[in-house]
């Protein structure tokens, strides 16, 4: 028995014995147990019930590329490339960097677990199987680079139009891209979600997008210790239960085949007022720091390029690029 084979099994949230999965694979109750620790050892909080066997403490749903299908739209449908679901990959956005120009625009894939999930800078990305969402799109542009400017933010607006459409409220963007809860009192209270943008192709000739993006749906207390920052998750939003797997991954995939569409079409003009919407730093008292050195500021919005607007102590306005700066709310 596989690791993909248990979760499966455990899927459902009821014990089971492990005699009874040993005697179902054919193999020793060793066997169970070592793949039982190999689940465990990537996230997965599997409980011991003694006589009563192993138990989630909650039922998870396992992607299923069907399911997913079947809850999109015709229009959604016919513009994929390809909608594809991997129990374990590197990373959804290497497998679609090694497809190359072999794989069609509006291609996605998806998988239960990633074993080098890549966030923005280099950071990993925790991938644990069968808890969040690690999803990859390709898409393509006729223009060349210049033409993309504000798309990491625009992919945030889209993000942000996916939990509305789930029916969840407390997110908001902090600049440039991160998807963050928010608390009460409007400040951040831990990372939900985030995007890597990767572009190839030609500066002023046609290019192409890899969007990879990360959702927490279930966070366990060992997730948040190693995420090494602040993290939340839809199951905190959702009070307690966070939506179907298979269901958020069709609304974000609708949302981004909409959003890529209207980004193609307007650019970032067309997300600037969603932006606006939900941008957590615009008036509030800020820490820069980068290549030009360490200041506070007040954020002051995003210009048309998507470039961070912030407010100097003598009221000038300073335009601010994501490869110069880190942004903290102190």
């Amino acid at each position: 028995m596989q690791p993909a084979q248990l979760l499966a099994l455990l899927a459902a949230g009821e014990p089971l014995p492990g005699e009874g999965l040993a005697a179902q694979a054919g193999v020793t109750r060793a066997a169970i147990w070592k793949q039982v620790e190999a689940l465990r050892a990537r996230g997965v909080p599997i409980e011991a019930r003694g006589a009563a066997g192993y138990q989630l403490p909650w039922p998870l749903q396992m992607l299923d590329a069907t399911q997913i299908r079947a809850a999109l739209p015709a229009s959604t449908l016919s513009a994929l490339g390809a909608l594809e679901v991997h129990w374990e990959l590197d990373s959804t956005s290497s497998e679609l960097q090694r497809r190359g120009a072999t794989a069609k625009d509006f291609s996605v894939v998806l998988a239960e677990t990633q074993t080098a999930g890549r966030g923005r800078r280099g950071r990993r990305w925790l991938s644990p199987p069968g808890l969040n969402l690690y999803l990859s799109c390709l898409k393509r542009f006729d223009q060349g680079f210049a033409a993309l400017s504000g798309l990491s933010l625009a992919l945030g607006v889209i993000v942000l139009r996916t939990l509305e459409n789930l029916g969840m409220a407390g997110a908001g963007l902090k600049w440039p891209n991160d998807v963050l809860a928010v608390a009460a009192d409007k400040r951040p209270a831990g990372k939900l979600g985030g995007i890597l943008v990767e572009l190839s192709g030609e500066y002023q000739g046609p290019c192409a997008a890899i969007i990879g993006i990360g959702l927490n749906l279930r966070l366990t207390a060992a997730l948040r210790t190693q995420a090494g920052q602040p993290a939340c998750d839809l199951a905190t939003l959702a009070g307690g239960t966070p939506p179907d797997r298979n269901r958020v991954a069709a609304v974000l995939v609708e949302a981004l085949v909409e959003g890529l569409r209207q980004f193609e079409r307007d650019g970032f003009a067309g997300f600037v007022d969603d932006y606006a919407r939900h941008d957590l730093l615009r008036d509030q008292p800020l820490q820069l720091s980068g290549v030009l050195g360490a200041f506070d500021a007040i954020g002051a919005g995003v210009d048309a390029r998507g470039a961070l607007r912030v407010r100097m102590a003598d009221g000038s306005v300073r335009q601010i690029d994501s490869a110069e700066v880190t942004v903290r709310r102190p």
